[in-house]
């Protein structure tokens, strides 16, 4: 364990921070205990939405009563699983809580995957009610009449029907489910269960960039570390900045992370936390977020890096001061080493960029890295919250290895998958990333490429992320991906493809000059052979991460 920027007084006993057995000593115990807590934020309002502003009350209120209604409607016990499949609507967070207060396993499902995709986990985690919007009941209704598994629709916006056409419009209901009917009553409060630390609070399916997904199961332990990380680096990063923590302005953070993502978990613990607000799009859209954080006060932007480029990019071609904004945070995918600098050229230090590295089987970020040590690292992640350890497994010559992490917010494996356990997980807790990384001397740590992504050309590591990294500090990239391809005699050649700026030169030329402009910062060796340019965005997933299978079939093709 090492502390962001030395703070060790925030982790020293009796401190708020203090850590005992591996886990922080005070604050919640289990996510009921975290959500019950939130009641006393009382009027402050908590979600915003298109249509929808909700209090805390108003949804602590109606989380209760749809709780209630789990256990004693649907007779559903502690350790049943209960599916949330929607949108980033204010009804997500009623759903998710509500299974949280009636003790159940909350399984947030990919919002974007296919009816077959959807089949795929259900089978998996043998829910015993779907709690979904009007845009997934038609992709799941097929699933739950086969298997007799009821339904509560969350119609979350007027006349919407089902985004691929198979969805019912509001006043039609599919077999098998019935609409959702708020229950608020304030006086009743969550049903009697018991919820214990060591209960499974959620499972949380990886994205399945390299195989089918597995479902990371999470103790309520393990996600009650994980809604204190985001207070612990708020806090070290505070004080850092020679102010007293919790005493800034109100957090209103525009969070466009999917909720099923980890990386939202982060941004709407820390939320949750202080009795901020939360704002949510239908669908990203750069305009569309400058009018909210205008309309809205925003102070917080919480995104992944294509959506935090694309908002800068907006508001310095348009003029546009972001006034409001103090923190600017990115996850989900590798950050361009060049974010950091461009947010300090156009907003100075006013607005305070911010950084980590989390995985869905640590409950999002675990390390942090933020502010000055942000500005003056930019290619690292940062340090360890209190509550996890690091560990570099069979550095190179250059310290290079895969990153190992363990510690309280570690999943404690994946659901009825013992092989896929095994293979991730060492007998003593260790959680085997396959991340390759390097620690300073100050326990900083930068991540330098996947595993399964470094490209080993005639005998020499070339790391995808480095490479991107350059040809994005060209001003005429927008996007960039780097993957090997076979050759005969290296092995593997680096390939790039690139997306550029709307007028840029996009002919022969202006791969040669990118070739060039990667010779002068980069070894003779990491230079991409080959650079494809690409009108269209690179494929990526829901959460951000660049598809390079779709990207090294597109260059076998061609």
């Amino acid at each position: 364990m090492t502390t962001i920027g030395g703070i060790e007084r925030l982790c020293a006993p009796g401190a708020p921070f203090a850590v005992e057995d591996g886990a922080y000593a005070g604050g919640p115990r289990t996510l009921r205990e975290f959500a019950e807590v939130t009641w006393a934020h009382g009027d402050r309002v908590f979600l915003v939405s298109e249509d929808t502003r909700m209090t805390y009350r108003e949804f602590f209120d109606a989380a209760c009563g749809l709780a209630r209604r789990l256990v004693g409607e649907y007779g559903l016990r502690p350790g049943d699983r209960a599916v949330v499949a929607m949108r980033n609507l204010p009804e997500w967070h009623v759903a998710f809580w509500a299974a949280q207060l009636a003790g159940l396993v909350a399984v947030p499902l990919n919002a974007w995957w296919t009816e077959d995709e959807l089949a795929y986990a259900l089978d998996d985690c043998s829910p015993g009610v779907l709690l979904v919007d009007g845009e997934r009941v038609g992709r799941v209704r097929k699933w739950a009449v086969r298997n007799g598994v009821p339904g509560i629709v969350f119609r979350g916006e007027t006349g919407e029907t089902g985004e691929t056409g198979e969805g019912s419009a509001v006043g039609e209901p599919e077999e098998g489910f019935v609409a959702y009917v708020p229950d608020t009553d304030p006086v009743l409060g969550p049903p009697p269960v018991d919820v214990l630390p060591e209960h499974d609070a959620t499972i949380i399916y990886t994205s399945g960039t390299t195989g089918r997904p597995k479902g990371a199961v999470a103790t309520h332990r393990a996600q009650a570390g994980a809604a204190m990380n985001p207070r612990y680096f708020a806090a070290a990063a505070a004080l850092a900045r020679g102010e007293v923590p919790g005493t800034g302005p109100a957090i209103v953070s525009l969070t466009v992370f999917p909720f099923f993502h980890v990386a939202a978990f982060t941004s709407f613990y820390a939320v949750m936390a202080a009795g901020g607000a939360l704002v949510m799009m239908r669908k990203w859209d750069a305009g569309r977020a400058l009018e909210l954080i205008r309309d809205e006060g925003v102070t917080h932007f919480a995104g992944v890096p294509t959506t935090a480029l694309q908002l800068l990019d907006l508001a310095r071609s348009t003029g546009d001061p972001l006034t409001s904004l103090t923190l600017l945070s990115t996850g989900g995918a590798a950050a361009p080493p060049g974010i950091v600098a461009g947010i300090t050229e156009a907003y100075g230090d006013r607005i305070v960029p911010r950084n980590g590295y989390g995985l869905t089987e640590t409950c999002g970020g675990v390390l942090a890295n933020v502010g000055a040590e942000y500005r003056a690292h930019p290619g690292s992640v940062g340090r360890p919250s209190p509550v996890t350890e690091v560990r570099v497994e069979r550095p190179d010559a250059e310290g290079v290895g895969e990153l190992w992490l363990r510690g309280q917010c570690l999943v404690r494996g994946y659901w009825g998958n013992e092989a896929a356990t095994r293979a991730a997980f060492t007998e003593d807790g260790w959680f085997r990333t396959g991340d390759l990384a390097r620690v300073d001397g100050e326990g900083r740590v930068s991540v330098v490429d996947r595993l399964t992504d470094m490209v080993v050309r005639g005998g020499e590591n070339v790391y995808c992320v480095e490479v991107e990294g350059v040809l994005q500090g060209h001003p005429d990239v927008v996007d960039a991906a780097v993957l090997g391809v076979p050759h005969p005699l290296l092995g593997e050649e680096v390939v790039a493809v690139v997306r550029l700026r709307p007028g840029a030169d996009a002919g022969a030329g202006a791969t040669e000059a990118l070739r060039a402009h990667a010779g002068k910062r980069l070894a003779a060796f990491k230079v991409p052979a080959r650079i494809l340019v690409r009108a269209e965005e690179l494929p990526r997933n829901p959460t951000g991460k660049i598809l390079k299978r779709e990207l090294r079939e597109l260059i076998e093709a061609g």
